[in-house]
């Protein structure tokens, strides 16, 4: 908080009102003008939210001109090298890294989480054979507050730690049934044996007639995308479970609302566009004539995974996954991987010439995350749901935040109204 203050000028009748400003550890000041509207009359315009600060939160730090990316201060480059996807997950939630003890305890309790009830199995039939993935997920998620209603008081800071761990441990148990379903295989119940990525890994792709050991680069990359997908502060999935939660939803019913929101293609989707854009691209010899169509206007063709709402410099991340990415195709696939050759021909290309660096349309994240997912095996329908599972722990962590808030209030979103003016009814019979 600093002591400074605005004053907006009102040019139709010359009045004048003080806002203060509201300055956070990092980034820069926010004029807090919650009473705009009682002191002059007026509401603010800002689609897309691009400059509006819609919460107080200790989270996630983005500094998109610099291309940083902070989980409660520490700096993803570190996480993602370091540290394991539960570590994480015990940091966003709780807002410090475990010590030994806490993070044995924590994956403890999540192991304990990890069963469905019995009766979601029959849910989980009632859907058609070939349904999406994130629609089976969003139906799923939502039924849980049927199921695990003994912890839906959300004024209850220990019902919301509880509900917490249910979901961190229930979404990858969901989400590989989501597949079997998919696929028309046995459901395989957690092993609590595993870690968390290689009991997913595990659930995904055992069956009850062959034994199967995750592989461990594949349980390291799971656990880096997980690590790097976790959060990404006040994004359209997380806006939306906040939004939700701020009505007094159920936990459950939030995060649903979350993985609806990230169903959308211009959101958890775009890895899964990267692939398709490759496809269609073909073969190394073909870029040069893309990029061209890229920086055509009237062309609808779109190089899909660079450049980034936010950042305006490389994705952190992306710096992180491309390494990674070798080393998955090394051990996982053929080296010579035409998708990955495309794609780092691409990315040489696109950051030589001048149209794309001066408008700094750097590789994301997901220019890169859908080849890996590719290489283990995860076919195309579930990459939303590989998000959606590693985003849960951001998603549980500001639900958990905005809830513990003395001054938390309902969201209500203002509009500038263009429908018709006051006009009266006529009977049908004179229209």
């Amino acid at each position: 908080m600093i002591n400074e203050t605005i004053t907006i000028t009102n040019n139709i009748d010359g009045s004048c009102h003080e806002y203060p400003l509201k300055q956070g550890t990092l980034g820069p000041p926010a004029v807090d003008i919650s009473s705009l509207y009682r002191d002059a009359g007026f509401f603010t315009y800002d689609p897309g939210f691009m400059a509006t600060a819609s919460c107080h939160s200790a989270i996630t730090f983005i500094d998109g001109e610099k291309g940083v990316l902070l989980y409660r201060g520490y700096p993803i480059e570190q996480l993602a090298t370091k540290a394991s996807f539960l570590e994480v997950a015990y940091l966003l939630f709780y807002g410090n890294l475990p010590s030994e003890q806490e993070l044995d305890d924590f994956e403890g309790v999540i192991m304990q989480h990890t069963m469905l009830n019995e009766n979601l199995k029959s849910f989980l039939d009632g859907f058609r054979y070939d349904a999406h993935p994130m629609a089976v997920l969003c139906g799923v998620v939502g039924s849980l507050s049927a199921f695990y209603h003994d912890s839906i008081d959300v004024h209850d800071p220990r019902y919301r730690e509880v509900s917490a761990h249910r979901l961190i441990a229930k979404i990858p148990t969901i989400a590989a049934a989501t597949y079997k379903h998919n696929v028309g295989e046995p459901i395989m119940y957690p092993r609590n044996d595993l870690r968390y990525c290689a009991n997913f890994l595990y659930m995904m792709f055992a069956t009850p007639c062959a034994d199967y050991e995750p592989r461990l680069i594949a349980e390291k990359a799971l656990n880096l995308l997980f690590i790097l997908h976790a959060d990404h502060e006040q994004n359209a999935s997380t806006s939306t479970v906040r939004l939700a939660g701020s009505s007094g939803a159920n936990p459950f019913a939030c995060i649903a609302a979350g993985v609806a929101s990230l169903w959308g293609p211009a959101h958890g989707g775009a890895n899964e566009a990267v692939l398709d854009m490759l496809a269609e691209i073909g073969s190394v010899e073909n870029v040069a004539k893309f990029i061209e169509k890229a920086k055509d206007k009237d062309d609808p063709f779109r190089l899909m995974g660079f450049g980034h709402r936010v950042y305006k410099n490389y994705d952190p991340r992306a710096k992180i996954i491309r390494e990674v990415c070798h080393q998955v195709l090394e051990e996982l696939a053929d080296a010579k991987n035409p998708l990955f050759d495309l794609a780092l021909e691409l990315e040489r290309i696109a950051l030589e010439d001048e149209y794309f660096v001066e408008r700094k349309l750097y590789p994301n994240v997901d220019f890169y995350s859908g080849i890996i997912y590719q290489a283990l095996g995860i076919p195309r329908n579930m990459f939303t749901v590989m998000f959606a599972l590693a985003r849960t722990v951001g998603w549980v962590s500001h639900w958990a935040e905005m809830m513990s808030e003395p001054s938390m209030r309902i969201g209500r979103p203002r509009q500038i109204y263009h429908g018709p003016q006051v006009r009266d009814y006529v009977p049908i019979s004179k229209r």
